[in-house]
């Protein structure tokens, strides 16, 4: 059967830019998985979704104009209730029968290993495109991640944004039909301004380049977003800078991210991508002394409210010169970039009235204030969660020998700032602005620096707090969190998670792992439990929330790539020390990698395995019970009792230094060892002496093969 490419399109007046790309996707996927599912479009057919700010469209190669004849089977009553004891057809195969359209006789018989039942085969013959087409597109409008519909004019229909035309073409021809009240066409607009306004499209093979051609309009996204970064590239170059987007990175590096790390950073460029059809790059300038004011607060200024990109030098310093996406491609942009000159004075004049006004209150004048503010309804006021993290952060600051004085300051210091007109208007620099101010307080520089850093890592992949005193504080400030919300019942569940405990729990392990951090993570959950008034939290919360860490603490390793085998020998004998996490998984990634692992791990199962047969006898613990030379009888024992004698400081001296490897490396030497008191010792033998003794033999073999991992676990 003949196919032709499939073009839809929605004209829309301006489309929401930071939902624009989802639409799109979700649009184009709905609609081809439609096409799929009606036989119309096949194997070999290819989807490409467009969208432009007044514009959702997509095209299908390879579309059929009309479904091949094939066969429906409809399966109906079983046989034992379709027809009665006398032969006769019952109510409900009659009705069967009507709605099938079929007569007794042409009914047949299956079975699917439990019952027979009456199958209804009716040959139908193929429906044309223009039957399905319709109802397709406004299913999938339908089903759009939308959270707000507008009517307009007179009409009752209802999308995101008013709609002015529908195009369906298939190859050259149109398919009527009619969605959200507009019947179908071949005709859509271009720019608003560079265009001749109609634009016809004669071939759906066409439409890209006629609406590029002819329209002025880009209409591929990823096309677009790909010149607007080529092109501040080149102004930036010009203006002898590098332009940034969101987190002070190139857009550069946003692009070379997952999409999973897109889509935390959030990036302006895509939502200027879908701010412009036919993009064209500027560069502006503002006045240099704006630049006393901390750059953090111009460049979201800058960002948010006007959609610029800011400029920095090599150093990271900010440039009074910033890049300006505009949708007017014109040989004189002189009026374009006055104007937009002209539009951000005010907004830095207000960045700078913020900072000023900010200045002439202390963040110490700011803290009483924090009763003021509800923290939540069931843990009390900020200045009291703010008691709670100085109290937590001294501790920790002493564990870390650290200033304990200086943890508690920063800590009662570090809220103050959410009292201020900056990070009222500026969220996102709680914190930052916190190092600014006080700094012009007269505080101490690592004060400065840790209120700051105690709120990082804020997303995957942010930066560490850097030094004792910024953990400090961002441990109590996370571990508070977790318990408070978590100890009130908020536990997070499926993807809601309102107050980020993932995110915080994540945060407080990658703090424990990577900077590293001697601190047992059991130990600090349950000194920060007891800093919570009696009867405020749940009794079991500590426990609750270390199994939920180590939840995440799994997810977390095997993002790392490391074997989910792996990270339980681990975790299993880690008992709480994160800081060694990682140097011990590196470890047993390299002696798993090693031929004898395996057979060393289904030792150490079987060593345990007779463990578990004598614990009632023996008893669990062995601390203080030592092996009795004299009753080693049997060559192969004193053979392996000697090995692991000559072995153990070897062993013990890889372990205090942390190299964990080699720690396992050296059990390799007592494999043939092992492997012979198996073949040759019966450990389970009548005589109870021997038996005990061969018994606190294997526990110490144990002990000496998982000092760093329970290499059991990694047998098959």
């Amino acid at each position: 059967m003949t196919t032709q490419t499939l073009l839809i399109e929605l004209l829309t007046e301006e489309l929401p830019p930071k939902t624009l790309e989802r639409l799109s996707t979700s649009f184009a996927n709905d609609v081809f998985a439609a096409l799929r599912e009606q036989e119309l479009a096949g194997e070999d057919s290819v989807c490409t979704p467009y969208a432009t700010p007044r514009r959702l469209a997509l095209s299908v190669t390879n579309v059929a104009a009309q479904q091949a004849d094939r066969v429906i089977e409809r399966k109906g009553p079983a046989v034992a209730s379709g027809v009665d004891a006398e032969g006769k057809q019952t109510k409900a195969l009659e009705g069967f029968m009507r709605s099938a359209g079929v007569t007794f006789e042409q009914l047949q018989r299956s079975s699917d290993g439990k019952a027979e039942y009456f199958v209804a085969r009716v040959e139908q013959k193929g429906k044309e495109l223009e039957d399905y087409l319709s109802g397709i597109v406004a299913q999938a409008l339908k089903k759009l991640p939308i959270t707000k519909l507008m009517r307009w004019g007179d009409s009752e229909h209802q999308f995101v944004r008013p709609v002015h035309a529908l195009t369906m073409l298939h190859g050259s021809r149109i398919i009527h039909g009619e969605v959200l009240g507009l019947q179908s066409g071949n005709v859509t607009r271009g720019h608003r301004f560079l265009s001749g306004g109609a634009v016809t499209l004669k071939n759906a093979d066409d439409y890209e380049a006629v609406l590029e051609s002819e329209g002025c309009v880009i209409a591929d996204f990823a096309k677009r977003r790909e010149m607007i970064a080529v092109q501040l590239d080149r102004s930036a170059e010009e203006a002898n800078a590098l332009w940034i987007g969101h987190n002070n990175m190139s857009m550069r590096e946003l692009l070379a991210l997952s999409n999973e790390e897109r889509s935390v950073l959030s990036t302006l460029l895509d939502e200027v991508t879908a701010l412009v059809e036919w993009p064209a790059v500027y560069i502006g300038e503002f006045e240099a002394e704006f630049l006393e004011v901390p750059q953090e607060c111009l460049i979201l200024t800058m960002q948010q409210h006007q959609k610029y990109f800011p400029l920095l030098d090599a150093g990271g310093k900010l440039h009074n010169k910033f890049l300006i996406v505009s949708n007017m491609q014109v040989d004189d942009p002189r009026h374009i970039i006055s104007g937009n000159q002209r539009v951000v004075r005010p907004r830095l004049s207000d960045a700078r009235f913020f900072y000023n006004q900010d200045r002439k209150h202390t963040l110490e004048s700011r803290v009483e204030k924090l009763g003021n503010v509800v923290y939540h309804n069931k843990l009390g006021t900020q200045l009291q969660r703010v008691a709670r993290i100085a109290t937590l952060a001294g501790t920790i600051a002493r564990m870390l020998g650290a200033d304990k004085a200086d943890a508690e300051l920063t800590a009662r210091l570090a809220k103050a700032d959410l009292l201020t007109d900056m990070v009222g208007e500026f969220p996102e620099l709680q914190g930052i602005m916190g190092r600014y101010y006080a700094l012009h307080d007269g505080e101490k520089p690592e004060v400065a620096d840790a209120i700051e850093a105690h709120y990082h890592p804020r997303f995957a992949g942010d930066t560490l707090p850097h030094g004792a005193l910024a953990c400090a504080v961002a441990l109590a400030d996370k571990l508070d969190t977790l318990l408070g919300i978590y100890g009130i019942g908020q536990v997070p569940t499926g993807d809601k998670d309102p107050f980020g405990l993932r995110r915080h729990a994540l945060g407080v392990l990658r703090i424990l792992i990577e900077t590293p951090l001697d601190l047992p993570l059991g130990a600090l959950l349950k000194t920060a439990t007891e800093n919570f008034p009696a009867g405020m939290l749940s009794a079991t919360v500590a426990s609750d929330v270390e199994g939920f860490m180590l939840d995440r603490l799994r997810g977390y390793l095997r993002d790392r790539s490391f074997e989910p085998s792996h990270i339980e020998a681990v975790l299993y004998m880690l008992n709480g020390r994160l800081h060694e996490t990682l140097p011990r998984l590196e470890g047993v990634r390299a002696f798993a990698a090693l031929e004898v692992a395996k057979d060393l791990a289904a030792a150490n199962k079987r060593v345990q395995n007779i463990m578990r047969k004598n614990r009632e006898e023996i008893g669990f613990d062995f601390t203080g019970t030592a092996v009795k030379p004299a009753q080693l009888i049997e060559a192969a024992e004193r053979d392996l009792y000697q090995a692991m004698q000559d072995i153990t400081p070897f062993a013990q001296g890889y372990l205090d230094r942390g190299d964990y490897g080699q720690n396992l490396k050296a059990l390799v030497t007592l494999k043939p060892f092992i492997d012979d008191f198996f073949d040759k010792v019966m450990v389970m033998c009548e005589d109870k002496e021997l038996r005990l003794n061969r018994a606190v033999l294997l526990q110490h073999l144990g002990r000496l093969m998982n000092q760093v991992a329970d290499i059991s676990k990694l047998a098959a």
